[in-house]
């Protein structure tokens, strides 16, 4: 069957899809326009299925700002060529806005929620940008803070990395700077108290084995490992680190003792997963495949 130039070229205009796609789409519904969009959406889903299994650890994080509140969104795909697709972000895009402006419970609730702008689910979204794409594409996580005494400070350094503060009292102002200070020097928590127990008692037993061996008398060895012990919490928590503005102050000197950061989130683009190698040729060709 003859399939025009003209019906091609419509319905990738209406559906994203390459122009291969839409004409085999064309050619098995027999040039019904309307049928061949739904066979690309059905087949959209079947190739989100099969491409599920892949490993996506590339992406974007993009972050929503509102009033007293604040989304933080994880999106991924398989490469970095495709991370920065104008469809791919502005897919990222909308389900920022979609979080904020919805706030599911949780990913199944967000996969089903209406797309900010538009009719279509978030899934139903996610499913034909796969198609249009070729890879397989994930909402990893979430994160939305609110709060009504104080301020949720954001920020976004590049695209890959993004965090968000809540921050209570009269320096509440300095949340931005709070948050951009997160995203330099990724603290574990915000104090003392919510270091995990077994994260100190494993550093205790390191530092032990490095002292035993230093001759030194136990109530020295208990001395110096107590030392250690301050300057690792100091590291790994925010009110410990010297600012990232001014290094002579800490962050919790800074704040001052009336201000709390209630708590913060740091994303940073496929943290935790595990990459498969991928050369830059080999990526260019891996598009050019699907094109």
């Amino acid at each position: 069957m003859q399939i025009s130039a003209s019906a091609v070229k419509e319905l990738r205009e209406r559906s994203g899809a390459g122009m291969m796609e839409c004409k085999n789409a064309l050619v098995a519904t027999e040039g019904d326009l309307e049928a061949a969009l739904e066979h690309l959406r059905k087949s959209g889903a079947a190739k989100a299925a099969k491409k599920a299994g892949r490993i996506a650890a590339e992406g974007v994080v993009v972050i929503v700002e509102g009033e007293g509140a604040a989304a933080l969104v994880e999106v991924n795909s398989e490469t970095d060529f495709s991370a920065k697709d104008e469809s791919f972000t502005a897919f990222a895009d909308a389900v920022g806005r979609t979080v904020l402006a919805a706030r599911p419970a949780d990913l199944d609730a967000l996969a089903a929620a209406p797309m900010d702008g538009g009719a279509e689910s978030v899934e139903t979204a996610r499913q034909n940008l796969i198609l249009k794409i070729g890879e397989n594409i994930s909402i990893r996580r979430f994160e939305i803070r609110t709060t009504a005494n104080g301020r949720v400070g954001a920020y976004r350094h590049g695209s890959r990395i993004g965090v968000l503060v809540e921050v209570e009292g009269p320096q509440s102002g300095l949340a931005k700077d709070i948050a951009m200070h997160i995203a330099a020097s990724s603290p574990l928590c915000v104090n003392e108290d919510e270091v995990p127990q077994e994260l100190l008692a494993k550093e205790r037993e390191i530092f032990l084995a490095q002292a035993a061996t230093s001759g030194k008398p136990p109530e020295i060895i208990e001395k110096i490992i107590a030392g250690q012990l301050r300057k690792f919490v100091g590291e790994k928590t925010l009110v410990g680190q010297p600012f990232v503005k001014d290094p002579d102050t800490t962050v919790g000197k800074l704040l001052g003792k009336d201000t709390k950061v209630v708590g913060f989130t740091r994303y940073e683009v496929g943290e935790g997963i595990e990459k498969k190698e991928v050369n830059f040729a080999e990526e260019v060709a891996a598009q050019a495949r699907n094109v």
